[in-house]
């Protein structure tokens, strides 16, 4: 398999951590997105949506978006709970994600880290950092009675929360508000296999 991905990426991140805890070789590439290199026709033949990350499975088959890159991964391990229930609660958190935080914890990371300081989309961060804010109090409130955010147990559930949550500061998040938001950040960083949001996969990378 190979994996188009952009380093400083929390959604590419989540696949590159998924790799690492389940021991999956996979070649890596790195598309640099601020210069335009998921969108040429190249790129655009393998994810039409122009994005990153990507999954080339052996057969030539790209899979897209984050979450159901992991998904296809884990299918079949402990990251994957086998109860039906479970199950839809990791997929709950999920979208939970996608919906509720990543736009509003992620993307002002990208508009603070990525974007000149005269850039009008600065004049989005108040909203976006007030929602943010809504939804890492969600995420406070289930884990003062829980230690991970399905079944008591490490899932791609906390990967995908992981993964932008543990840089929020980044776009002007301040996490001491939520001590229990911090100490399981501290939990997912002490994980069998975790690599950090920088490490360059080292296994079969490609340039």
């Amino acid at each position: 398999m190979k994996l188009y991905d952009y380093l400083d990426s929390g959604n590419g991140y989540k696949v590159r951590l998924t790799l690492a805890q389940l021991g999956i070789a996979c070649d890596w590439e790195e598309r640099d997105i601020l210069r335009g290199a998921t969108r040429t026709p190249e790129f655009l033949a393998r994810n039409p949506n122009g994005r990153i990350p990507a999954l080339e499975l052996d057969d030539g088959t790209c899979l897209a978006e984050s979450n159901a890159i992991i998904w296809y991964l884990a299918e079949g391990s402990p990251l994957v709970p086998d109860d039906r229930l479970l199950r839809a609660q990791v997929l709950q958190w999920m979208f939970f994600e996608q919906y509720s935080h990543e736009p509003y914890v992620a993307t002002p990371r990208f508009i603070v880290k990525h974007l000149p300081v005269d850039s009008p989309r600065r004049a989005e961060l108040p909203d976006r950092l007030e929602r943010g804010r809504a939804a890492l109090a969600v995420m406070e409130r289930h884990l003062t009675a829980h230690r991970f955010f399905v079944g008591e147990r490490y899932t791609l559930a906390d990967i995908a929360l992981y993964a932008y949550t543990h840089v929020a500061d980044q776009g002007g998040h301040d996490l001491a508000p939520y001590p229990q938001l911090r100490a399981w950040l501290d939990r997912v960083a002490s994980q069998p296999g975790y690599r950090p949001l920088m490490a360059r996969p080292a296994a079969r990378a490609v340039r």
